[in-house]
């Protein structure tokens, strides 16, 4: 099995934040086994601003990544939203925020390959996930999307990817929700097959990104372990991304997820309105 490689830190900068900051607050960095070192060279501990008259350690310095996205924060998104009600001023803070915005990319420089995992009782999780889909097929990558549970018909969005070709593998190994196949061990059976095909996508370099669908609710049932998946997710190449959608993914997986969106529902007009699932919008 390829071990996860190990986490890279972004290189330092000397970049301004807001106008009046000319050094961001504290200054410091850590270096293996919790050593704290200046940035600024030649200053002793003792003077940091971590650090009290008496040598003892004091709060924890905000980082410079969290520095930048306070700036950023402070100066707001714009629009009606700032006060300035003049043209100059408002151009300024503008300026100032692009500016602020530009060394936030700048400080965030990795490329990984990603844990995504949509979740939550809101309508749009599988969507999400397709939307990555699409988006990396345009791009000339190969993908692969593994449902689970699902099955029995053909949705319209594997109807529409078909003219992608072989840079989309696409498989349906469910046959339905529990309530239709009232089968226990049949439903497992078909769970562990199609984790075992996720294996096989997960591991294959070829594949920049990997869908496994509904995944999160064959946790949930107990139709597989989330050792399992923990696992087959360590079998990626370094720059592969896997989305994993459905609810009640576990608190162990959110954990080893580097992005969660929890789907909240507000209103659905099936339980509100009696609309049944119609196509286009659920399938």
């Amino acid at each position: 099995m390829r071990p996860w490689p190990g986490d890279k830190c972004p290189p330092d900068s000397n970049s301004l934040l807001p106008e009046g900051n000319s050094r961001l607050p504290g200054g410091n960095s850590r270096v293996p086994g919790g050593a704290r070192v200046l940035a600024r060279r030649g200053v002793p501990l003792s003077q940091s601003p971590s650090a009290d008259p008496t040598g003892q350690p004091g709060p924890e310095q905000p980082s410079r990544e969290q520095s930048l996205d306070q700036a950023a924060a402070e100066l707001g998104p714009g629009g009606d939203l700032a006060p300035e009600a003049d043209a100059e001023g408002y151009r300024k803070r503008m300026a100032r925020r692009r500016e602020v915005q530009q060394q936030r990319v700048g400080e965030r420089n990795l490329e990984k390959g990603l844990v995504l995992v949509f979740t939550g009782d809101g309508k749009g999780k599988t969507t999400a996930a397709l939307g990555l889909v699409l988006r990396s097929l345009g791009h000339g990558e190969h993908v692969a999307v593994v449902q689970f549970i699902k099955g029995g018909w053909q949705p319209g969005e594997a109807r529409a990817l078909q003219v992608f070709g072989e840079a989309l593998a696409w498989h349906a190994l469910g046959e339905g929700f529990t309530w239709e196949t009232q089968d226990r061990d049949r439903d497992r059976q078909l769970v562990q097959q199609a984790w075992q095909r996720s294996c096989e996508y997960l591991a294959d370099g070829s594949r920049k990104l990997v869908v496994l669908d509904e995944v999160n609710v064959a946790l949930k049932l107990g139709y597989l372990g989330l050792d399992q998946v923990l696992e087959g997710l360590a079998l990626r190449p370094p720059l592969t991304h896997v989305a994993l959608t459905g609810r009640g993914a576990p608190p162990g997986l959110i954990e080893r997820a580097d992005l969660v969106t929890e789907m909240k529902m507000v209103r659905h007009p099936f339980r509100e309105q009696g609309v049944k699932a119609q196509a286009g919008i659920e399938y």
